[in-house]
């Protein structure tokens, strides 16, 4: 595959975290190489859709736990304002939940934050040569779910893009009306939306709805806790 940019240059990196020491331990891994650097950094979607304009990444490093829009929501606008910019997701979500989310959303990797620096470094040359990084766990997984021909075996697969941006937010403990302000819809859409899920998921009441959300998705992200 092509170059997403040109070999007498270093890449240009957006870091994408609401957590500053986070971004900046990032950035710094990232300027101490000889062919990268950090161009700009942010700390929500908001910042990070004005740093790309500004600043022209050739990468974005997208964490999912953003404050108010979701980093998969990020990585939706991204792809679609800035199609020329690739995307590495960096997450402590659970893989076999959120890195196929993340391909369809338009990322062009999923990397988990409790990676080994010269991973993280590896990953985003991969992205940056325009080639899609996940772990083998999760190729091999992808990989037997197309020869099989099977969906995901996790029920939450089943759930749109939209119900999975309000089961997320359910699992944080948010109520219908903070929900609904997020996303930008009617307290009687994310009603409905709630009683989508419940049903695809088998759950009768909303607060077992509540205890799964936050059990399938609190083990695996500690910014939920």
């Amino acid at each position: 595959m092509t170059t997403r940019f040109s070999a007498q240059r270093k890449a240009r990196i957006l870091v994408v975290d609401d957590h500053p020491i986070v971004r900046q331990g990032i950035s710094q891994l990232i300027d101490r190489e000889s062919d990268m650097q950090t161009c700009a950094e942010a700390a929500d979607a908001e910042e990070a859709l004005a740093a790309c304009r500004s600043s022209r990444p050739d990468l974005a490093i997208v964490d999912l736990s953003l404050t108010g829009t979701s980093g998969l929501q990020l990585v939706k606008q991204l792809r679609s304002r800035f199609p020329a910019v690739a995307i590495l997701t960096m997450s402590m979500h659970d893989e076999t939940i959120y890195a196929e989310r993340c391909l369809q959303a338009g990322a062009n990797g999923y990397l988990m934050k409790q990676e080994a620096t010269a991973t993280v470094l590896s990953a985003i040359r991969t992205v940056l040569r325009g080639e899609l990084h996940l772990s083998e766990r999760m190729r091999t997984l992808l990989l037997e779910q197309r020869i099989s021909g099977q969906p995901s075996s996790s029920p939450v697969a089943g759930l749109t893009a939209t119900e999975f941006e309000v089961f997320s937010r359910i699992a944080k403990g948010l109520g219908v009306p903070e929900i609904a302000r997020q996303l930008n819809r009617s307290a009687s859409t994310i009603e409905t939306h709630r009683a989508n899920i419940k049903r695809k998921l088998d759950i009768a009441t909303n607060s077992e709805l509540v205890l799964y959300a936050h059990n399938r998705l609190h083990q695996a992200d500690p910014s939920l806790r």
